[in-house]
């Protein structure tokens, strides 16, 4: 799996400083901890996944999430488990049969209900369990989210390789009397378990919910104040330097084109800076599909220290990428501060001659981007995320 593998190899070298890098569930926890990107969730009572997955139906996809919870109602979780059973097996199958190979299998993951769910999936499933990456528990809460960690860990000493990634989506979370105490409980059972932790996941939907709180698309999870407040307390708690987890975004919900109450979010200068009245037909055309309040929110992911976003339709997936790729001013400044590490801990202009870089303040901020550039890229100089945004979205419509 490589992001970006919708693009022909003269645009990667065009738009690319350094190329985004394959990986697979066998990539090294530290990279692939950044490398799923926008990840698809569909519902597990959805058919023919692996067909899907065989004719790569979403360009561009590198991980997914496969629910047995929300999005599967009570009576049809017995047909839900039977039909993700007989998914797995398939893709077993066409792996075997050398139909696709495992570098170009989506990073795949299942959102189960319980421990018991776990248990019983892992025995229908056998050796097609192999082909997941990993298990998403949401409504993570210490003592039921120990106990499947703890079970995940003997499946991976019976030769597995899954990985967990808790979601962070309660009450307790959520309200503030008790939010602290609860994210610092999580966090200590989450270190114990720090080898099979992959990503750090919000629900910020679930919260919101509590409050009888739904943002329309004019509005960011960031301009919703007790979700702000929680996602903040959580980023503090999980991204803390000593004992960082890599935190994805929230899940953005809107895919269709809906009344605008509000003005569009996306500034016209850099469309107009760097396509002229073309990038502002362009700007005209992200508005008319909504597409403005998710790059908004993207972008202020980025800001506060998250990775990667879920999302719940494939016309997402180019926008979190590109958006998500290294700048090569980012990628020479991290380096830079890297490099001198070893030798110097002072202060240097950076080669851009626009900013300070501090090696001991800017050091672990400069250990991500570069994990991060394995696997999103980094950018020409002069190449911003917009002019890939834009090649992403132009191919996708061609």
């Amino acid at each position: 799996m490589k992001l970006f593998s919708n693009l022909y190899e003269k645009e990667l070298e065009n738009l690319f400083f350094i190329k985004p890098t394959k990986f697979n569930k066998y990539t090294d926890r530290e990279v692939l901890a950044f490398a799923l990107g926008a990840t698809l969730y569909m519902p597990a009572t959805r058919e023919n996944i692996h067909q899907e997955l065989l004719v790569k139906k979403h360009d561009g996809l590198a991980s997914m999430v496969i629910c047995l919870e929300d999005s599967i109602a009570d009576h049809e979780v017995d047909k839900a488990e039977m039909q993700l059973v007989a998914e797995l097996k398939h893709l077993k199958e066409a792996l075997g049969k050398g139909f696709f190979s495992e570098d170009e299998l989506p990073l795949i993951f299942v959102r189960i209900r319980s421990l018991e769910q776990l248990q019983h999936l892992a025995e229908l499933a056998g050796d097609a369990f192999n082909v997941l990456t990993g298990i998403v528990i949401p409504k993570f809460e210490p003592a039921s989210g120990k106990g499947i960690l703890k079970y995940i860990k003997n499946l991976n000493a019976d030769g597995s390789l899954l990985y967990a990634m808790p979601i962070l989506e309660t009450k307790r979370i959520i309200e503030k009397e008790t939010r602290l105490e609860e994210l610092l409980a999580i966090k200590s059972v989450v270190d114990d378990y720090r080898e099979l932790i992959l990503n750090v996941r919000i629900g910020a939907t679930d919260f919101s919910g509590l409050y009888g709180i739904r943002r329309n698309a004019d509005t960011t999870v960031w301009d919703i104040g007790v979700i702000r407040d929680c996602i903040s307390d959580i980023v503090n708690v999980f991204l803390r330097y000593d004992s960082p987890y890599v935190v994805s975004g929230p899940v953005w919900e809107y895919f269709s084109s809906t009344q605008r109450m509000l003005k569009p979010q996306l500034r016209q200068t850099p469309f107009k800076t760097a396509f002229g009245q073309e990038g502002l037909k362009w700007r005209a055309e992200l508005i008319d599909r909504h597409m403005d309040g998710l790059i908004q929110e993207i972008l202020m992911d980025i800001a506060n220290g998250l990775t990667g976003k879920t999302i719940i339709h494939p016309s997402h997936i180019k926008t979190v990428h590109a958006l998500n790729a290294v700048s090569y001013e980012e990628y020479i400044d991290a380096k830079s501060i890297v490099d001198e590490a070893d030798n110097h801990n002072g202060v240097r202009k950076s080669a851009f001659a626009n900013k300070m870089n501090e090696i001991k303040p800017h050091y672990y901020w400069a250990q991500k981007i570069l994990r991060k550039s394995q696997v999103y890229g980094v950018l020409q100089d002069g190449i911003t995320n917009i002019d890939l945004l834009k090649q992403e979205i132009c191919i996708s419509n061609s």
